[in-house]
């Protein structure tokens, strides 16, 4: 491997088993990527992972500019599971929402789940195009995990089938200076929801409040955009409750 590749922790996510001596066949876009893009040769090496066998370090074998394959040389690091933690939010612009995703994966939240509330000004959001964000994420930020990501989904279809033993972080805009929700003893599995740019309508603030799994907490006294407050919401809860104690 060249001096300017050993700087360079190139990092695919790969979908098939990862153990000694198995071999990678790579899809189309990642070949690009690795001989087009980062212009890697045979033998030269990279680190691989899954959500299952961690990161692994491998070795090009085979290549041409639509096609590639890797072996398995050695494992280098476990799977980073993350907290229980789901991320509910509702898809603003296509470049804040890709924020969003990006950002929930660097943080570590295991599922995200894009949702329809009544102020909801966009209402698509395409499954795919947000999973490969979070891949490209977990890749560039070192976390061998990529969260699930579910479609877009009615929020009130959702809390009407929501687990009983988990708990919702409602980001709630009225509750200034109040952190109801997060405190050391109130572990378990979490989700945050954070609202569209409009905020909650009435009706469903009522319907939050009259939920016993929903605790409405603040997020400070100033008004946030949506994709901030994914943010501040991920990291209040990651140092209260998750793993950044």
């Amino acid at each position: 491997m060249t001096d300017a590749m050993t700087q360079i922790k190139i990092r695919l996510f790969i979908k098939q088993d990862l153990q000694v001596g198995n071999s990678v066949v790579l899809t189309s876009k990642q070949a690009n990527y690795l001989f087009n893009v980062m212009r890697l040769n045979l033998g030269e090496k990279l680190y691989i992972f899954n959500n299952d066998d961690g990161e692994w370090l491998s070795e090009i074998m085979h290549k041409n500019k639509k096609v590639g394959e890797l072996v398995c040389v050695a494992k280098t690091r476990d799977v980073d599971y993350p907290q229980d933690l789901w991320l509910l939010f509702a898809p603003i612009k296509k470049a804040r929402t890709d924020f969003i995703v990006e950002k929930a994966t660097e943080m570590g939240v295991s599922r995200i789940i894009p949702v329809i509330t009544e102020y909801t000004n966009i209402n698509r959001a395409s499954k795919d195009r947000l999973y490969a964000h979070a891949v490209e994420a977990a890749e560039q930020c070192g976390t061998n995990f990529v969260p699930e990501v579910e479609e877009l989904t009615k929020l009130n279809f959702l809390l009407n089938n929501w687990p009983s033993n988990r708990k919702i972080m409602f980001c709630d805009e009225d509750k200034s200076g109040i952190r109801l929700a997060l405190n050391k003893d109130n572990k378990g599995p979490w989700a945050i929801l954070v609202g569209p740019e409009g905020g909650f309508s009435h009706q469903e603030r009522d319907q939050f409040l009259s939920r016993k799994f929903i605790y409405p907490t603040s997020l400070g006294p100033r008004i946030l955009r949506a994709d901030t407050a994914v943010v501040a919401a991920l990291t209040l809860w990651q140092s209260t409750l998750g793993d950044w104690l």
